[in-house]
């Protein structure tokens, strides 16, 4: 399934400012960075938990935001992306 990761950390500390690094750091390591904030990541039912979990534990719900939406694999979506950035086609051959 396809996740996108969205998040806000308060950085007005420096506690806040490591919470964020560490957000960051756990998003880029199950998908890739399309926005500041924003992540694309294509995983299964347990990596999606794992994820979650993993966020839930970094983050301070009093001072975060942390939104997950799953797209299900559904024929039909699609993405539209303007702009200078390119998504990695993840179904596509990665070495040509």
């Amino acid at each position: 399934m396809l996740v996108i990761v969205c998040y806000d950390v308060s950085t007005e500390t420096s506690a806040g400012r490591r919470r964020l690094r560490r957000v960051a750091k756990v998003c880029e390591s199950m998908g890739q960075r399309v926005q500041k904030s924003v992540f694309e990541c294509q995983v299964d039912r347990a990596q999606f938990e794992l994820l979650e979990r993993t966020l839930l534990a970094e983050i301070k719900a009093d001072e975060d935001n942390l939104r997950f939406y799953r797209i299900a694999q559904l024929k039909g979506y699609e993405v539209r992306e303007y702009g200078r950035f390119r998504a990695t086609d993840f179904d596509a051959p990665l070495v040509l």
